[in-house]
């Protein structure tokens, strides 16, 4: 959504109490880093080996780290997977991995590297954080023993984790957390028993942290938003780009407008598997961003944010996401529908014909409704009205409730949904709304080329995605994901286990 309900009296005044002492701004960094791969091999490296190629990515995230503290910054956030890389057997990543320990040890690594197992990756990023005074935010692996004393231990007596740390300035480490919804091909990790909601209050504000396939579900990343009122979310990610919806600056910027947070987005760049795109996201819109995939070459963003947004002025209100929607003397519903596929989603599409009009388009309990005015159609160019209700995924399932103004690939219909990055129509004005049955709806308007569009929609307190203006660039799509947590089927991996 995109603000919570309003705040109660008593956490009103609870945040007030930690704002006052605190900076109300603040300078955050993200880098995108085109990760050094390990070789192809058939055994596991050595440790030798592995350190090698740890230093070597490490030897880069440092110059962003010295970088972005020369510019400010307080804290840096850098992508999943970011050391080593990722497809790893089980066995082939274990010489990559340290024994992380609970950050309530009080513990920093620069200072005192032999107080437990060696750890010289934890060592090297604690000296980052410390001799730049700045806090760093990494992903690697942890490494937990076990035994048959407890039913749940793999066969090779240990668990192997997809890990976030956290180090203060002065390097000591402060936050660890397990990454619960690992993706189906993370087959080298363990995920924990429960899912953990990690946070740490700084000077400049109240964080939670989770990892990439996270933010698409319940736990940990509403419970992090909703119950604990984190203002900021670190969010390492390797986040392999899915047009027409789901990429990286997409995703993640509507997803912070509609929780009312800020997102600290760090992803992978390896244009071969379409990972490229982070930024720093607000409730407001994007403060920074960063998507290339035309070159292999790692990118540092940075950019002021507010410590406390909830309680800025300019925060965004509580919104009804399905009050317009359902308050409109239903339009006839489209005759000329068909369907289409985006990936495996189903959906059901109408055509714009004209240059302006009502449109509705309806599937299972969702209908959509947009107004809308063409300034420069292309005649090569068709769009639709789509709406989808249902399971999206292949192994891992969960319920999407999607509106969407949507340029198709070419001028027939079946190609409505493919992926497509580039456009020539421009709108005068468009005003989008569903019939949303979630208060967990994520907006977002995407431009020519990939490019977000900051400043130049609102979304209303009846649930009205509209324009402010006519559109100042070509337009991809302009889309509500609404999420349905609770109709979600059980997590596939875990309740296999």
């Amino acid at each position: 959504m995109l603000a919570l309900q309003p705040l109660a009296p008593a956490v009103v005044f609870a945040l007030l109490v930690l704002a006052a002492g605190a900076s109300e701004r603040f300078t955050a960094a993200v880098y995108e880093h085109a990760v050094i791969l390990p070789p192809a091999a058939v055994l596991p490296p050595s440790a030798e080996e592995a350190l090698a190629l740890m230093d070597r990515n490490m030897d880069v995230l440092e110059r962003a780290v010295k970088e972005a503290a020369r510019q400010g910054a307080h804290i840096i956030v850098t992508p999943e997977d970011g050391i080593y890389g990722w497809r790893f057997t089980r066995e082939a990543i274990y010489p990559y991995l340290e024994d992380i320990p609970d950050p309530e040890v009080d513990w920093i690594p620069c200072t005192d590297p032999k107080r437990f197992a060696p750890a010289p990756v934890l060592e090297r990023l604690s000296c980052m954080a410390r001799n730049n005074s700045i806090y760093v935010v990494a992903n690697i692996g942890d490494k937990k023993s076990c035994n048959s004393s407890d039913p749940s231990c793999p066969s090779d007596g240990r668990y192997q984790y997809n890990t976030d740390v956290v180090f203060d300035s002065e390097g000591k480490l402060i936050a660890r957390y397990h990454k619960y919804n690992l993706f189906r091909g993370e087959t080298q990790f363990n995920f924990p028993k429960e899912p953990e909601t990690v946070t740490f209050e700084t000077p400049f504000g109240k964080f939670g942290i989770f990892t990439c396939f996270d933010i698409l579900f319940h736990d940990p990343a509403v419970v992090l938003v909703n119950e604990l009122q984190v203002d900021t979310v670190l969010f390492p990610t390797a986040w392999m780009n899915v047009l027409p919806f789901l990429t990286a600056v997409e995703f993640h910027s509507a997803w912070a407008m509609g929780m009312g947070v800020n997102l600290l987005s760090a992803n992978t760049h390896n244009t071969g598997m379409a990972m490229t795109g982070d930024g720093i996201f607000t409730a407001e819109g994007p403060a920074a961003y960063h998507y290339d995939s035309e070159t292999e070459e790692g990118y540092l963003l940075i950019a002021e944010l507010s410590s406390r947004p909830r309680l800025s002025p300019t925060y965004p209100l509580a919104v009804n996401w399905s009050l317009h929607a359902t308050s409109i003397k239903k339009f006839p519903e489209e005759q000329n529908t068909f369907t289409g596929a985006v990936r495996r989603d189903i959906f059901t599409f109408t055509e714009l014909t004209h240059k302006k009009g009502n449109y509705t388009v309806c599937q299972k309990d969702l209908c959509c409704h947009l107004i809308y005015r063409m300034s420069d159609k292309s005649k090569d160019e068709v769009y639709v009205l789509g709406a989808f209700d249902g399971l999206h995924g292949s192994v891992i399932k969960y319920h999407w409730q999607i509106c969407t103004l949507l340029k198709c690939k070419g001028t027939e219909q079946k190609s409505c949904g493919q992926p497509v990055e580039t456009a020539q129509t421009k709108f005068d004005m468009f005003s989008l709304s569903g019939t949303f049955g979630t208060n967990y709806v994520f907006p977002e308007v995407l431009y020519s080329g990939v490019q977000l569009a900051p400043g130049e929609f609102e979304v209303l307190r009846d649930g009205r995605l509209k324009s402010k203006h006519s559109s100042s660039k070509p337009l991809l799509t302009v889309t509500l994901f609404g999420r349905l947590y609770e109709k979600d089927p059980p997590h596939p991996l875990r309740t296999s286990l």
